[in-house]
């Protein structure tokens, strides 16, 4: 069995840059064509670019049917829009959480509702992958509405694997540190130790995150739905383990 993503019409939200240019390339290389999203047109054109607010429902509804009207069909929708400020919480207005929760918990929540219903009427199906964080499964203090909101979208592709089936796969990526522009801006100062901390001695690459996302869009997953695949290097090691380099 094969990728068999030629001719498929894949949606990657925020997919011109970071992790998210990672998967719309990915995608790529397998064949399929790319539609990407955002809320600004991206400086160098990598894929179909559609302007759109995910947190607004209107622009969603739009773009959803854009799709559908250039292309016929919508095989594959990768939620990867997100965002993760850091902030002392005990300081942080219900503004800023509300924020938080709003991007990256209901808008992909909402984006799903529109691909589900194309993608419900389609005989193939389609697919559906969760771009999460490992911070949906541990503590993510000074992260916490991040936090909660990527366990929610742990939480809400295993819901709706199970209530979308057996046209819609649902699955959710549990990513730890990827190097990307941001990552290495925002946490420059602890990403060599951050890198030393995980088995793997890395961090990952935007390629790699996407590669996953690949593989659970594709006929190689057919039997995969409802779960969050780790893509984390084997996690960051305790404190007090001391890995003897070989």
């Amino acid at each position: 069995m094969e990728l068999a993503l030629d001719g498929s019409v894949v949606l990657v939200t925020g997919g011109a840059r970071g992790v998210g240019l990672g998967v719309t390339r990915a995608f790529q290389s397998a064949g399929a064509t790319v539609v990407i999203c955002g809320r600004t047109q991206p400086d160098e054109p990598v894929a179909d670019f559609l302007v759109c607010d995910i947190r607004d429902v209107e622009q969603i509804d739009a773009m959803v049917a854009t799709i559908v009207d250039r292309y016929g069909r919508l095989d594959v929708l990768v939620n990867n829009a997100g965002g993760a400020p850091v902030a002392d919480t005990s300081a942080a207005s219900p503004r800023f959480h509300e924020a938080v929760i709003r991007l990256n918990l209901l808008a992909p929540l909402l984006v799903s509702q529109r691909a589900n219903t194309v993608m419900q009427q389609q005989d193939s199906g389609g697919s559906i992958v969760m771009i999460s964080s490992i911070n949906g499964s541990r503590p993510a203090p000074q992260s916490v509405a991040y936090g909660a909101a990527k366990a929610g979208v742990n939480n809400s592709a295993a819901s709706l694997a199970a209530e979308w089936a057996p046209k819609v796969r649902v699955n959710s990526l549990g990513v730890g540190m990827v190097r990307t522009e941001i990552t290495e801006e925002a946490f420059a100062d602890v990403l060599t130790d951050a890198a030393a901390a995980v088995p793997l001695g890395r961090l990952a690459e935007p390629s790699e995150v996407g590669a996953c996302a690949v593989f659970l869009a594709s006929p190689l997953a057919s039997y995969v739905t409802g779960a969050t695949l780790l893509v984390h290097g084997g996690g960051e090691l305790p404190v007090y383990f001391k890995r003897e380099t070989p």
